[in-house]
Order: C-alpha cells, then sequence, then structure tokens
C-alpha cells in the first residue's frame, strides 16, 4: 500500500517541480535579461565613442583640439550635443574647407553611420541637444498657418518670408531653406548654428517646431501655387521692382527710341 500511494503522488510531484522550474525560468529572465541588453546597450554605445573619437582625430582634431575644446582656428564642441554633430557634418558644412563669415552646405563626406559614431563621441564631451527621432520632425498632422505665423514672427527676418534666404552683415547670411531636411530643419533650430539663434523647447516647443517644418515644405513644395504669377525667386518686392526698372522701363525707352527714329525717317523723306 505505501509504494501504490507513493506512485500515485508522482504525477503531482512532477508538476509541481514543472512549475517551479518554469518560475525559477521566470524569475532569472526577469532578473538577468534587462541587464544583459542594458550592458549590450551600453558596449555598442562605448564602440561607437570609440570610432567616432578615431574619426574626430582625423578629420576634427586639427581645428576644434584634440579634446574638443576648441582653438583659435574652430569653437569649442564640448556641451553642443549630437545634433549639432548631425546638422553640421550631415549638412556637408564640417568639416569645412576654409575659415570664413559663413560655412556654406557642400557635399558631406561621411556616410549616416560615421556621422553617428562622430556624434556619440562629441555627446560624450558634454550634455547637449539629442538628434531628434523622426516623430519629432515630421510634419504629418501639423497646423501650416500657425506655422507661417510662427516662421514669420521668428525667421523671415533672415530668411525671407518664403525661406528663400537673405543677407546679413559682414559676410554673412541666411541660406535658403529649399530642399533643406525635415530633420535639419529641426536640428538648426534646436541648435542654432553660426549666426542662427537657437530656439530649444522652453522658447519653441516641439509642437512649434513641427508647424514651422510644415510651413515650409508646403510654401516652397511643388504642388504651392503662386497667384501672382512668376515668383522671382520668392525674393519680395526688391526683385520685383528691379524686373520692373530693368525690363519695364528699359522696354518703354526702347519704344520711344524706336519711334523717335521712325518719326525722323518720316519727316526726311
Amino acid at each position: 500500500m505505501k509504494k501504490l500511494s507513493a506512485r500515485r503522488r508522482h504525477p503531482l510531484a512532477a508538476v509541481v517541480v514543472l512549475l517551479l522550474a518554469l518560475a525559477a525560468t521566470g524569475g532569472l529572465y526577469a532578473a538577468f535579461a534587462p541587464a544583459g541588453k542594458a550592458q549590450a546597450d551600453e558596449t555598442a554605445q562605448s564602440l561607437a565613442i570609440e570610432e567616432g573619437k578615431k574619426l574626430y582625430t582625423v578629420g576634427c582634431a586639427s581645428c576644434h583640439g584634440t579634446g574638443g575644446q576648441g582653438t583659435t582656428d574652430g569653437p569649442s564642441l564640448v556641451g553642443v550635443g549630437s545634433a549639432a554633430v548631425d546638422f553640421q557634418v550631415g549638412t556637408g558644412r564640417m568639416p569645412a574647407q576654409q575659415p570664413g563669415a559663413q560655412v556654406p552646405k557642400k557635399k558631406n563626406i561621411y556616410s549616416q553611420a560615421e556621422i553617428d559614431q562622430l556624434a556619440a563621441y562629441i555627446a560624450s564631451l558634454g550634455a547637449g541637444p539629442i538628434t531628434p527621432t523622426e516623430k519629432q520632425y515630421s510634419p504629418e498632422g501639423a497646423d501650416v498657418a500657425k506655422g507661417g505665423d510662427l516662421f514669420r514672427t521668428n525667421c523671415a527676418q533672415c530668411h525671407n518670408f518664403t525661406g528663400e534666404g537673405g543677407a546679413l552683415t559682414h559676410g554673412k547670411y541666411a541660406p535658403s531653406l529649399e530642399g533643406v531636411s525635415e530633420k535639419h530643419i529641426y536640428e538648426a533650430m534646436q541648435t542654432g548654428p553660426q549666426n542662427m539663434p537657437s530656439f530649444p523647447d522652453t522658447t519653441l516647443p516641439e509642437k512649434e517646431k513641427k508647424d514651422i517644418i510644415a510651413y515650409i515644405k508646403t510654401v516652397n513644395g511643388d504642388e504651392t501655387a503662386t497667384p501672382g504669377g512668376f515668383a522671382l525667386g520668392g525674393l519680395g518686392p526688391v526683385s520685383e521692382g528691379l524686373f520692373g526698372w530693368i525690363f519695364g522701363l528699359g522696354s518703354l525707352i526702347a519704344v520711344a527710341v524706336w519711334v523717335a527714329a521712325h518719326t525722323a525717317k518720316a519727316k526726311k523723306s
């Protein structure tokens, strides 16, 4: 009877052992899996910083110093953040060809993976604006009309009311925003590159940045109508007045000369 009773307890004991094993496994996973993932992320970040430092030493240190502290040829990069690196290097402005009043946009020489590595290294030197995600800079669902009001209030003084750009003082200028990616427009507002003031979230919230991006993309889009006819580059009354003086007044003078010449010939005959 004792042997039979012992045999009847075996299935229940097996189930209990199985449940305990599963519980133990789940507990171990909960305890160790997040730590393992965090460690893997930390290792990947360390590798990115290491590779970024190599790229920085070759392409940036001669102007910005071996530790990003800055020199007479370039400002300090401590605290500029990854967003500034992604903008400056992604638009080809850095590395600069030569010092000057303004560094122009050109074709970039780094891949996006290398830019991310450079950004990781610069970000490790000091906290600063972080490279935005697509959700942050995507103009989907934004208010274009409000973006136009915000742009005319904060940006049109330099970039023109349609973002065509304009001249500033001492050889500086506000570049055209036509064809600039949403990401780089957002980063420019975050970081204030070169002569532009910065607009952090405390000054211009993320939603308002998206509205401005939506306005810029709409007003410079291919489907945007120009009721006034030829837009003349969207540069406003100066270009329109110049067009009127050169072509309008020039045409009137040409007609007057032609009429006078033919009148003189008619009198002679």
